[in-house]
């Protein structure tokens, strides 16, 4: 499957951004799907996990962000409220179906400006 991201871009704290990852190639109710991040010189976090029954969310993005998807559209959303310029990252989503996430998307960089 083909993942890619897209509405990325630069945000004042308090602000809100949405991010897209379109899936081509498979329906993405076939996979598991996760929102990642990384920030410079950090390793990369898991942000939003759907399991397939629910969603995890990391502690720092409880009550702010959230995840949803479009079957139809083949497309997962992050819904990114009250931001943060601790937030500021190169954001992925990514899918597995067994185990280890096996395909990611390329990244889109949220910023976040006090």
């Amino acid at each position: 499957v083909h993942l890619e991201e897209s509405g990325g871009g630069l945000a004042q704290a308090g602000g809100s951004l949405r991010l897209s990852c379109t899936a081509s190639g498979r329906p993405i109710n076939t996979y598991a799907m996760g929102w990642f991040r990384q920030a410079p010189g950090k390793e990369r976090e898991s942000v939003a996990i759907w399991s397939g029954i629910s969603t995890t969310y990391a502690d720092s993005v409880k009550g702010r962000f959230t995840m949803s998807r479009d079957s139809d559209k083949s497309t997962v959303y992050l819904q990114m409220n009250n931001l943060r310029p601790e937030d500021t990252a190169v954001y992925y989503c990514a899918a597995r179906q067994f185990g280890t996430y096996e395909f990611w998307g390329q990244g889109t960089q949220v910023t976040v400006s006090t």
